[in-house]
């Protein structure tokens, strides 16, 4: 393949906005970013219309897309529906999601994952969200699947980890014994603390023991009081985690999160996760989840006894979200869009553009709505 200069927008190379600049792209990879001045006489141009080029998102916590949830039948042309259903919103890396189910639809997304990541395009690995959850902040899952963590359970994910590559697993804190989190971290899956119930000594316990991230922070979780931290007092406590936010205007007041954006210690950080349901880039107004009927409405989707039950809203509008409603702006927005969760997995190939990076990335108008997501 010939080198291919991208020029004609303002590139974002994932620590800032550079005008005037060219990525130069061969064989799928950025071979370097270099100002228009210095593109190579032989590379073979392509013009865009002004607008902003950025890195391509990355979300860590996809249930579905395309009117498809990953629970009702977990395989590999799932997923990869999934994230095409995804893609045009700048999204080419995601998770798939599995919420809580039984040990044998957890072991077929197991199974669905190690066939799918790095061959289905945008399929990266899998998250298990359950079923080692604490029933007493169940949300939307089923309490009756839950269960503590065993032995047995850290051999099986152990196992799934070495095949599939990138392994997150979301486990509350009274449902996980230390040994077994310090297990799981050992052998490189990305421990993940939510659904719990636990207060902050047990959560920064369990934080030492390995865990490196909280799932949608401040959602099924002990919250922050005066006397007792909980778990959002420890996640922000906690320089080594970081946490994944829904930023939708509905599972979190935006002062809140600009709260937690301020008092967050590092190196970890917040960043941006959909827990996209069916609906993103699908039109129905409801589905089934484990049996019982969600309903899609003014941007909110509920079970009928209004508990939230996932979020509506796909990458891109999260960043807008990010940069204008909480007043980030645009870099630090797209930076918890692609480089904070490509740093949490340990991908330095994406959430960045430079050399050998992966040459994904996505074309934004000057409103941050997509116009295009290139792939070489």
């Amino acid at each position: 393949m010939s080198l291919t200069a991208i020029v004609g927008a303002r590139v974002f190379d994932g620590d800032r906005i550079l005008n005037e600049a060219a990525v130069l792209v061969l064989d799928g990879t950025v071979r370097d970013v270099v100002p228009v001045r210095d593109v190579p006489a032989h590379a073979e141009r392509r013009v865009l219309d002004g607008g902003l080029l950025a890195p391509g998102f990355i979300d860590l916590q996809v249930n579905g897309g395309g009117g498809v949830m990953l629970n009702d039948g977990p395989s590999a042309e799932a997923m990869g529906r999934i994230a095409a259903a995804h893609r045009p919103f700048g999204t080419t890396g995601l998770l798939p999601t599995l919420i809580t189910d039984t040990p044998e639809v957890t072991q077929a997304a197991i199974d669905a994952a190690a066939q799918a990541a790095g061959r289905m395009r945008g399929v990266l690995g899998l998250h298990l969200e359950g079923p080692h959850l604490a029933p007493a902040r169940k949300g939307a899952h089923l309490a009756a699947l839950m269960r503590p963590l065993t032995e047995a359970d850290v051999d099986r994910l152990v196992e799934a980890r070495e095949r599939i590559g990138v392994l997150m697993v979301t486990v509350a804190v009274e449902q996980a014994p230390l040994p077994l989190i310090r297990r799981l971290a050992d052998a490189g899956v990305i421990v993940s603390l939510g659904h719990t119930d636990a207060g902050y000594d047990a959560a920064r316990a369990a934080m030492d023991a390995g865990a490196r991230a909280v799932t949608h922070l401040f959602n099924a979780m002990s919250q922050l009081g005066s006397r007792e931290p909980g778990m959002v007092g420890a996640a922000l406590a906690a320089g080594n985690v970081f946490c994944g936010v829904i930023a939708d205007g509905h599972h979190v007041h935006p002062e809140s999160l600009r709260v937690a954006l301020a008092a967050k210690r590092g190196p970890g950080r917040l960043f941006l996760v959909t827990d996209a349901m069916a609906s993103v880039g699908w039109s129905g107004d409801s589905f089934v989840l484990g049996g019982r009927t969600v309903y899609r409405r003014g941007g909110r989707l509920t079970l009928a006894d209004g508990t939230l039950a996932g979020a509506d809203i796909d990458m891109v509008s999260a960043v807008r979200y990010a940069a204008r409603d909480l007043g980030l702006g645009t870099e630090e927005a797209l930076r918890m869009a692609s480089l904070y969760p490509a740093e949490l997995i340990g991908d330095r190939r994406r959430g960045r553009l430079h050399r050998d990076a992966i040459a994904e990335m996505v074309h934004l108008d000057d409103d941050l709505r997509v116009r295009d997501v290139l792939a070489f």
